[in-house]
């Protein structure tokens, strides 16, 4: 049984493995071409993650399709207007949206439907103005690289060290040792790619952006933890089925939500990307 068990586990890791590098090759290809093609990349997901969403809240078909149509209005306006102009587009469709479920269906439905277009959409804006920055390359792969570091470091951690569960009652899987191995590998990382990119080196930006790496990879796990507990209260196993081993596109994409928006919100105040 354990020998079935580990061949099992092995298969499912291959193609977890499989579908991770085909979506990075995918998304670095994007990133890097920037413009419509990161633009095209980036509406799709944010689609499929509405879509996923709302089958996982049971939502009505006709709020479904409004909140598609809403995004994908945000996301073609990104071409032509602002980011602050489509995040005031966002929120008060929303907003509207959700005074319309209200009175229409019920205060559920208005909470979850808000919400929902606030998820998928906040990060879709947040990472596009990134991208579109004079030193929007460099930054946009800076957000992405600490999350997949965050989430590869904490799942080969976890399984490596194993010990105390992390939040038992939300993701039973995860553990303290493999989130302390993704907060570091992801410090690692930023402070890598900052003495690799920037003039300083070795000074002071490489212990700054090893802060960031690893303040920004806690918001990854926190992510994480939140969309389990989303999943478990819809009494849900994975958000959708789309990504072999990964489950759905919320899934694969659940620590990059706070991520894209806490770094946006970075790089506006800082004014680091140009």
């Amino acid at each position: 049984m354990a020998g079935a068990e580990a061949v099992m586990f092995d298969r499912s890791l291959q193609l977890r493995v499989i579908t991770g590098l085909v979506l990075l090759v995918l998304a670095l290809a994007a990133v890097w071409w920037g413009g419509m093609p990161f633009l095209a990349l980036v509406a799709l997901a944010t689609l499929i993650m509405w879509a996923e969403w709302a089958a996982m809240m049971q939502l009505g078909l006709g709020l479904r399709r409004v909140g598609l149509v809403l995004l994908a209005t945000c996301m073609a306006l990104l071409a032509v207007a602002s980011a602050g102009e489509v995040l005031v587009a966002l929120a008060g469709g929303a907003g509207l949206i959700g005074l319309f479920a209200r009175g229409t269906v019920n205060r559920r439905a208005a909470l979850w439907t808000t919400a929902g277009l606030l998820y998928c959409g906040l990060p879709a804006i947040g990472l596009l103005w990134v991208r579109a920055l004079p030193e929007g390359l460099a930054a946009t792969v800076l957000l992405m690289a600490i999350v997949w570091t965050a989430d590869i470091a904490a799942f080969f951690g976890g399984k490596t060290i194993g010990g105390r569960k992390l939040a038992p009652s939300i993701s039973p899987n995860k553990t303290w040792a493999g989130a302390i191995c993704g907060v570091v590998g992801a410090m690692l990382v930023a402070g890598a790619l900052a003495t690799a990119y920037l003039p300083s080196g070795l000074g002071r930006w490489t212990l700054t952006m090893a802060s960031v790496g690893g303040a920004l990879a806690v918001l990854s796990v926190l992510g994480d933890l939140l969309e389990s507990g989303l999943k478990r209260m819809a009494r849900v196993k994975d958000s959708g089925t789309l990504l072999p081993g990964h489950g759905g596109v919320m899934d694969r994409l659940d620590g990059l939500v706070p991520v894209a928006v806490a770094g946006s919100a970075l790089f506006a105040l800082t004014g680091w990307a140009g």
